[in-house]
Order: C-alpha cells, then sequence, then structure tokens
C-alpha cells in the first residue's frame, strides 16, 4: 500500500466510532474541488508512510480504537488494498472504506470478502457529467455499477456528494437523487477550502476551481450555496433516499 497520510484519532470519520484514517496516494479523478490534492497530484506527494509503522501503531491502539477508515486518494488503486483490510481486520478492528467507485470490479471483490463494514462513496455529479466533474474518461455505468452493488451487499453506507455553486445545480441535485434512489443514507457536503497550496490542475481542460477560489480575490460565498439553498437540496434528495443530512 502507497500510504500518504495517517491520522491517529478521529471521532467523525466512522459514524458513532473512534477511528484512525490511513490516506493512500493516488487518484484517478481531478475534481476541481479537491481536499486533499497532496494525495492526488504527484509532484505534491511525500515520501509513504511504511506500512509497519501503521500496524505497529494499531497493536498498540487495540481496545482503545474502534476502527479504520481507508481513504484518498482513492483506495481501490492500490493493488493490495484487500490484503491491508484483512489485516487491519485480523487486528480486531472495524474497517470503513471511502471510494469514488471508479473501480466496481475491486469493490465487488471487496464487499464478497465480507471484510469491510462501512462505505462511504462520493457522487459527483450525474452520470451524463462525470467526466466534466472529474476531468477523467469513465463509462457512467461502472460509477452506477458500484452504487447498486453497495446498496445490496448488507455492508452500512453512505453515498456523498460535494456541491459547488459553479459545478452542480438544483436539476443536478435531482438526478443524483434518482441515482441513487432508495438509498439508506446521503449526505450533502459542503464545500471547505483546503488552503493556500493547491496546485494548479495538471493536463485538465479547467483551472483548477480551488486554486482559483484561494488565489483570484473572490469571496467565498461565490462559489458556496447558502443553508437555505442546502435545505432545498435536502429536500429534493430526501423524497428520493431514506435518509438525507447535510455535512
Amino acid at each position: 500500500m502507497r500510504i500518504g497520510g495517517f491520522q491517529k484519532c478521529s471521532l467523525i470519520d466512522y459514524p458513532g466510532k473512534i477511528c484512525a484514517i490511513v490516506f493512500t496516494l493516488g487518484c484517478n479523478f481531478r475534481c476541481s474541488y479537491c481536499h486533499n490534492p497532496e494525495l492526488v497530484y504527484p509532484e505534491l506527494f511525500n515520501k509513504p508512510i511504511p506500512e509497519e509503522e501503521i500496524f505497529s501503531f494499531l497493536t498498540r491502539r487495540r481496545g482503545k480504537l474502534d476502527a479504520v477508515t481507508i481513504t484518498g486518494g482513492e483506495p481501490t488503486l492500490q493493488a493490495d488494498l484487500l490484503d491491508f483490510i484483512l489485516k487491519i481486520k485480523k487486528l480486531g478492528f472495524l474497517v470503513k472504506l471511502d471510494t469514488n467507485g471508479s473501480n466496481p470490479e475491486i469493490m465487488e471483490n471487496v464487499i464478497s470478502s465480507k471484510s469491510v463494514d462501512y462505505i462511504a462513496m462520493d457522487v459527483k455529479a450525474p452520470l451524463e457529467k462525470y467526466q466534466e466533474i472529474t476531468d477523467f474518461t469513465i463509462e457512467p455505468e461502472r460509477i452506477k455499477k458500484t452504487i447498486e452493488l453497495i446498496m445490496n451487499s448488507n455492508i452500512d453506507y453512505e453515498f456523498r456528494t460535494t456541491i459547488v455553486k459553479s459545478e452542480l445545480d438544483e436539476n443536478d441535485i435531482s438526478k443524483i437523487g434518482e441515482l441513487i434512489k432508495g438509498a439508506k443514507l446521503c449526505v450533502l457536503q459542503k464545500y471547505v477550502s483546503p488552503g493556500k497550496n493547491t496546485p494548479e490542475r495538471r493536463g485538465g481542460t479547467r483551472p483548477h476551481l480551488t486554486s482559483k477560489l484561494v488565489h483570484s480575490g473572490q469571496p467565498q460565498g461565490s462559489f458556496l450555496y447558502s443553508d437555505e439553498e442546502f435545505r432545498k437540496f435536502q429536500g429534493i434528495m430526501a423524497k428520493c433516499v431514506q435518509k438525507c443530512t447535510i455535512r
């Protein structure tokens, strides 16, 4: 596993549990609002953290931590993801896996292994806007298949969508709701700037939105929907899923 970061304790990343967070290096998407660019752009990568350091810490924290969240980047790009998960399970921890849903074959293997306890999938956009939002060419059916795998998995899960005003509108939210219709939980996430070290989008067709936001002098509010608008989106989504929250 190529590990780019490790957070020893979080009270918010795994619902109802105290967890550590493993951040994997590399992502196939280039979302303009990415919150972890240092895990996405190779020129920003730090030296990977050895697995031994992670497992040494986890061994010492048995009985004190409940779970480990594996996020990124995009964890399903890691060839040894399942082996890594199984090692964590052997230590007695719950495992939460975050994914962008682009690799349904990997997710099918992980789900069939019954080795994860919670899955969080980012649903970036309606299927027809995926390439625009992610700056990556992907067959829409791959995203749809991953959604179906998760919903039929008997594993706790959530779908989450980060909403930036220049990227998604009310009609897009309605289409996302239809895409995940019947889901147990949908989380609508407000955009949060990762800071001033975000790079320009490399090799992409649009300038990096976050870089524009941080460096252009434009007020952050010009990229954000109001609380009232978010509540409206929540109402739209609540018609399609069992529960919708705002984060």
